[in-house]
């Protein structure tokens, strides 16, 4: 494979597909289906950024831990928005995006305690991946894992936004729906869900610990008919999780999964690969509809899943790539009309000298497509330092790779978001220092420059947190309250 860092110079603009306005709604994780974590903010300059504080207008207080990103919804026609969270206590809030104030709550059921899971580090376990709005509708979609008796069971729930109401026909229960190909207590969702030509999406994997025969499944279910037929792709081999909180992603055209590692699997198994997904969720046959590296036994050998983040499609001008990183640190650019089978990928190198599992942002530049990552760069320019986030140049002329534009210091584990104020202008990436130092960092996503830092540390941040950007504030939601910084 050729060398990611002897790529050349673009011949053609890069275009990636749509974000996300800041006066429209945040609907998904990452802002897009593409879960590429960028935002148009017409009035967030670099100048603005250096004033970002807490907003002392906004409070909000609810129970219960928050792993999933909040989402923003603003009817349309409407000048209120109101903000989605929901947490590990089953509890879903929606709250008034002005002001923090409680504008309804809707109790999903009894969460399920450590003690009645093989495995896993989370307690109570309740919704963990990200919900997604359908926004003509006002609908909110989200799995939770609920204890009906004296049995973990996951649910999917579709609730009325304008009151927290809960659907008829809803919930589904995931194991009666697949019977036996699918066993509650060993799967844990993770993914955000996703929403795609009617259906809805729900990515699983396994708990912490890789305990028991849990699978990579994705089941699909028709949003306006839950008693239809459910759709579900599982791995062939044990293991192979999705376990990145981006979930599955998309182009428009299809739906992408990236899988973790398999467990004793002698002929590849549907591990440590990206795959595409059409909405039937049939097995990709054709290496044209997935890759997996050359070495995913060795993968597999030392639990360095491919499937820590999810697949982030980019348009090269005519050229369609997809990007998916893995967690041993090593990107893989893929041709996305053929994703190449085994070890098809058009370039690969090492981006990060540690474990890279979590969710990226992507923007365009003049000539070029930048990723910023949390991680320690293991290529930074002369004179950067390996501190904990990089920002990597796509090229896709005269042959694809990736360099490393730049690398910033930042102690903590969250995700990452973009934003512009045209789509290319006043690039700036934010970050939230989850379980390090806890304060929101904002940096010149030209030059890597620190923009702000502001003093008050948040509480209540877990890794992976991702926060999102609206047209004048910042939220970042954390156990029983969200974070608003003006700007």
């Amino acid at each position: 494979m050729r060398n990611l860092l002897l790529a050349g110079a673009l011949a053609a603009a890069l275009v990636l597909p749509a974000w996300a306005q800041a006066d429209q709604s945040v609907s998904t994780y990452h802002a897009a289906l593409d879960r590429s974590g960028r935002y148009i903010v017409p009035g967030l300059t670099y100048e603005r950024a250096r004033g970002l504080h807490l907003d002392p207008s906004f409070h909000s207080a609810f129970q219960g831990a928050v792993y999933a990103q909040p989402l923003y919804w603003r009817p349309t026609g409407s000048s209120a928005g109101m903000l989605v969270v929901a947490t590990e206590e089953d509890e879903v809030y929606a709250l008034d995006a002005n002001t923090g104030a409680q504008i309804w709550k809707r109790a999903l059921g009894a969460p399920v305690a450590r003690s009645s899971l093989p495995c896993g580090n989370i307690s109570p376990l309740g919704v963990t991946g990200t919900p997604v709005i359908d926004e003509a509708h006002g609908t909110l979609y989200l799995d939770a894992m609920v204890m009906r008796g004296d049995t973990p069971r996951h649910e999917i729930f579709a609730l009325s936004l304008a009151d927290g109401a809960i659907l008829p026909g809803w919930p589904l229960d995931v194991g009666k729906a697949l019977g036996g190909k699918f066993l509650p207590e060993l799967q844990n969702q993770r993914g955000a869900l996703a929403l795609f030509v009617g259906k809805v999406f729900i990515p699983f994997s396994g708990h912490w610990g890789d305990c028991g025969a849990y699978h990579g499944i994705v089941v699909g279910v028709a949003k306006d008919d839950p008693a239809a037929a459910v759709s579900s792709f599982a791995t062939r081999a044990r293991g192979g999780g999705i376990w990145g909180q981006g979930g599955v992603s998309g182009d428009g055209k299809s739906l992408f999964a990236a899988t973790g590692n398999t467990f004793g699997a002698i002929d590849w198994g549907d591990g440590e690969a990206v795959l595409r997904l059409a909405p039937g969720l049939a097995r990709p046959t054709d290496a044209r509809d997935f890759f997996a590296p050359s070495d995913w036994r060795e993968l597999d050998n030392r639990d360095a899943d491919l499937g820590g983040t999810a697949p982030i499609p980019i348009d090269a001008g005519a050229r369609k790539l997809m990007l998916a990183i893995g967690k041993n640190g090593v990107a893989y650019l893929l041709d996305r009309d053929n994703l190449g089978g085994i070890g098809g990928a058009l370039a690969s190198g090492r981006v990060t000298s540690n474990v890279a599992v979590v969710s990226p942002a992507v923007w365009n530049g003049d000539d070029s497509v930048f990723v910023a990552l949390q991680g320690k760069g293991a290529r930074c320019p002369a004179g950067g330092q390996a501190q904990g986030l990089l920002a990597l140049k796509i090229h896709a002329e005269p042959s694809p790779g990736i360099e490393t534009a730049w690398c910033g210091s930042l102690a903590g584990n969250g995700s990452p978001i973009a934003t512009t104020t045209d789509g290319r202008a006043n690039p700036i990436v934010f970050v939230v220092g989850a379980e390090g130092d806890n304060r929101l960092h904002a940096f010149n996503g030209q030059t890597g420059e620190k923009l702000a830092e502001p003093a008050e540390a948040m509480r209540g941040l877990h890794h992976f947190q991702t926060l999102i950007a609206t047209e004048d504030r910042l939220y970042v939601a954390a156990d029983g309250t969200v974070y608003a910084f003006a700007f």
